[in-house]
């Protein structure tokens, strides 16, 4: 394909992973070893903090008293769109039981997992929308125990608003531990808490490291990178609109890729002129994030037309993917590698991220070409079971045998023939794996 890049990255997701893992694996193994005299201590070294680790109800209810009302309500406005749309996915899943032979019947039943561990970043910024997120699919899931680990400021502790989002959308454990040594306290069931049998919720490279380095001890959502986003465009798309919608998710880290594919070369230019004046008029933190992330990892890439366009994204297979192009439809058909689809400038990534009802715990780096993002089935188990009468089962166990032989596992091949010389004593079977 005929990828024109006006601008290439020099950096990727990949470039820094540095020495992330040995750090993780030490302190992982540390916390396991000692418990919860491990976990203060790192939470004493990193978080800059050691207050209360367990926020009693009191607390909670301090906390709460601090929110503002009007940003209670848009955490409950943005709670019950979560909860909505997560109760329509759980309805997708239903307990099934079919007769695959006359008698023989197979089924499928979904169960929630017991205990979620839900981790809500806090530190470069405040993730309010981190905790609904989570919680909230968690509750709709049926999961009986939902602990959420967050990072409190030093000497303070949690942002209010986090604990009362944690709590009105149905935490029974808020903890003030963040970063590794939090997401340890959640697999290893320390402070009194339940061990987790999923763990979920961005944060920065160690808190995904360690998830990553736990993953088959306990579950997780996904194995999660920097947060990245592409916009596909075409030459009617609101130049001025792009260049934000390019901005805004560059500002969530240094090291944050955002991408623009189009296949109209002045819409291309004239972006690029826009995002260096937006990023600007940033807060400093903000303009900090926005300005590396653009730097190092953006790129702006013209194309032939709107199937090589595809085609390019799909390679990306990005987290975030924007649609500001006509024909909508055929985009939703084409596109088949995203984490979260935003088709028209009439929605935006940042809804997503915040209120819409769709999850922002999505794929990064590429896992979009395997995996979706977080959702109400990941909090669920989908097993099998089966049930047969014994003439339902008799050719099944005869079947059985053969293969059994033919594999050479007799021991399998063996509790087939016991049952059929058992309930047909005067039938003769032919058992063997020759033909």
């Amino acid at each position: 394909m005929a990828r024109n890049y006006l601008k290439k990255a020099a950096l990727t997701s990949r470039s820094d992973a540095g020495e992330t893992t040995a750090i993780v694996a030490g302190i992982l193994a540390d916390i396991e070893e000692r418990g919860e005299e491990a976990a203060l201590e790192y939470a004493k070294k990193f978080d800059k903090y050691d207050g209360n680790v367990q926020l009693t109800p009191e607390e909670i209810e301090a906390a709460s008293a601090l929110v503002p009302e009007k940003l209670k309500e848009d955490i409950l406005f943005a709670r019950d769109n979560i909860r909505r749309f997560a109760e329509v996915q759980k309805g997708t899943v239903s307990d099934v039981e079919y007769e695959v032979n006359p008698g023989f019947i197979a089924g499928q039943k979904a169960i929630p997992v017991a205990a979620a561990g839900c981790y809500v970043p806090a530190g470069r910024y405040r993730h309010i929308a981190s905790a609904i997120m989570t919680v909230t699919t968690a509750k709709v899931a049926g999961c009986e125990h939902i602990t959420v680990c967050s990072a409190p400021q030093p000497g303070v502790g949690l942002y209010p608003a986090i604990v009362y989002a944690a709590h009105v959308c149905g935490a029974d454990k808020i903890m003030a531990i963040g970063g590794v040594q939090g997401v340890a306290s959640m697999a290893f069931g320390l402070f009194g808490q339940p061990k987790a049998n999923i763990i979920v919720g961005p944060g920065n490279q160690f808190v995904a490291e360690a998830k990553r380095t736990l993953y088959g001890r306990v579950g997780i959502d996904m194995i999660a990178g920097p947060t990245d986003s592409l916009i596909l465009a075409d030459k009617d798309a609101d130049p001025h609109i792009v260049a934000t919608d390019l901005v805004s998710q560059a500002e969530h880290g240094y090291n944050s890729p955002v991408w623009l594919v189009t296949d109209d070369q002045p819409l291309a230019e004239d972006v690029l002129a826009r995002v260096p004046d937006l990023i600007a008029k940033l807060p400093d933190l903000n303009r900090e994030n926005a300005e590396a992330a653009w730097r190092d990892y953006a790129e702006v890439i013209v194309c032939d037309d709107r199937e090589e366009m595809a085609a390019t994204s799909d390679d990306y297979a990005p987290e975030h993917l924007t649609v500001q192009a006509a024909d909508l439809d055929w985009w939703l058909e084409r596109l088949s590698c995203y984490g979260s689809l935003f088709l028209g400038e009439e929605t935006t990534v940042s809804y997503g991220d915040k209120a819409a009802g769709t999850n922002h715990v999505l794929p990064t780096s590429g896992a979009a070409s395997y995996t979706g993002g977080l959702s109400v089935h990941k909090f669920m188990k989908i097993v099998t079971w089966q049930r047969a009468t014994r003439e339902g089962a008799k050719q099944v166990a005869q079947a059985t045998a053969r293969i059994s032989r033919l594999e050479g596992m007799e021991g399998h091949a063996l509790a087939a023939d016991v049952r059929l010389a058992k309930y047909f004593p005067t039938e003769n079977f032919d058992l063997s794996a020759e033909g």
